[in-house]
């Protein structure tokens, strides 16, 4: 097949296409139960909320370990086999999983479906390799931002789906999402193309797919390890934020699984208009590093806003506020893109997604199971409920500190694309 690279800009435009469809509907599927996950637990425990909050921070973090463990892996076989095979495989294996979890009886098999649900989360790297491969040096960062755009229609529509279908029964989400999940893989089974020239392809090797290896692989260039460390310490911000969030709501202003879905939902939109329209505006005025700094910024002062919202409609004030920190991690990755070659794409997607993973790993261990439940018990000096936000507005602020020294290296007309290796 032509290169990606080469071919007609309608061939470019319709394979994101096709991509971004394809995210939409296993986004909506993670997104539908995000209202519910929190209950069934609670059901399963019959604990108070500081005990549930324990046992929900411990699986969601075994959703992320799985990714973390897997997500090299799937971009190793990315680069070795292509990437259709690889996104199809992983949207069949994610519809069994959401059975599993729709049947478990106890916390034990939902573990396991969490699990198996992370294994088969390589969608998201192996689809991040495949924008790279049909994307152009000036295009690579509005189409990262256009992934941003399917995520957040995915929870736009998969939360508040969620919430209501949750209302219903609590299960039934997970029925929902694994009939969306194999319509999903269906669907790229008879429309998606393959992305990846054969000639380019490279042998699979396990040394490689080691998810330390691949992390350690980030330091060999100075600008891609400060930018690798400032997107983790983003995703830690987000993860947390991600895990406290139904958990804060209910506990602060009794909101239950319909308004959780309606306001995530409504964080979604913003969500979408911020990384589909607005970054486009933004990359070719400021460039991407600035675009970086800025949304740092924004999402620094959201999370530091929430932590203080005392009552909930501040909550929803807020919504205006901090997805504008979006335009960061999109930028980040058009960043790296530029420095590693066409072959590598699989292998350094891999590696950011398992940075993903790992903060989704670390963020509920911190945020839910250590601060959330902690602040929230009687053996805290003062209760406190925002100090999951508190910790994730100075996360936030810390990655803008480090890249600022970072960028303030580079001379301001060289392109941080540019090659920079160090030993």
């Amino acid at each position: 097949m032509p290169d990606p690279r080469t071919e007609p800009r309608e061939g470019r435009s319709a394979s994101v296409f096709f991509i971004l469809v394809t995210l939409f509907l296993d986004i909506l599927g993670i997104g539908i139960v995000i209202p519910i996950l929190p209950q069934i637990v609670d059901g399963l425990v019959s604990g108070d909320a500081g005990e549930a909050a324990f046992y929900y921070g411990l699986i969601a973090a075994s959703y992320a370990f799985a990714q973390f463990l897997f997500a090299p892996v799937v971009g190793g076989l990315s680069d070795r086999f292509g990437r259709r095979p690889v996104i199809l495989i992983s949207l069949f294996g994610a519809g069994l999983s959401y059975l599993v979890m729709a049947y478990a009886p106890t916390l034990t098999w939902l573990l396991v479906g969490r699990l198996v649900s992370g294994v088969m989360g390589a969608t998201i790297t192996t689809a991040n390799a495949y924008i790279a491969d049909v994307s152009t040096p000036e295009t690579r960062t509005q189409n990262f931002g256009l992934v941003g755009v399917a995520f957040g229609l995915g929870f736009v529509i998969g939360p508040a789906l969620g919430g209501v279908l949750g209302a219903v029964a609590p299960r039934l989400p997970f029925f929902v999402a694994a009939g969306l999940v194999v319509l999903n893989g269906v669907y790229g089974l008879l429309i998606l193309p393959e992305s990846f020239r054969a000639e380019q392809r490279r042998g699979f090797s396990w040394r490689r797919a080691n998810p330390v290896a691949s992390l350690l692989r980030l330091r060999r260039d100075r600008v891609i390890a400060v930018i690798a460390l400032a997107y983790l310490l983003l995703g830690l911000s987000q993860r947390g934020l991600e895990t406290v969030w139904v958990l804060y709501t209910n506990y602060r202003y009794g909101w239950e699984a319909l308004a959780n879905g309606l306001s995530l939902a409504l964080v979604g939109v913003v969500a979408a208009f911020v990384q589909g329209f607005l970054i486009r505006k933004i990359v070719p005025r400021l460039g991407e590093r600035r675009t970086v700094l800025v949304g740092l910024g924004f999402a620094s002062l959201g999370l530091l806003l929430y932590a203080l919202a005392w009552q909930g409609w501040i909550m929803i004030a807020v919504i205006a506020v901090f997805p504008l920190g979006g335009v960061a991690a999109p930028a980040m990755q058009g960043l790296v893109t530029g420095r590693v070659s066409a072959s590598e794409q699989g292998e350094m997607q891999g590696a950011l997604s398992s940075l993903l993973s790992l903060s989704s790993v670390l963020a509920p261990l911190i945020f839910a199971t250590s601060l959330f439940s902690y602040f929230t018990s009687d053996a805290a000096p003062v209760i406190l409920p925002g100090a999951p936000f508190f910790v994730g507005s100075l996360l936030a602020l810390t990655a803008l500190l480090v890249l600022a020294r970072q960028f303030a290296r580079l001379p301001e007309q060289q392109d941080v694309s540019a090659p920079e290796r160090t030993a």
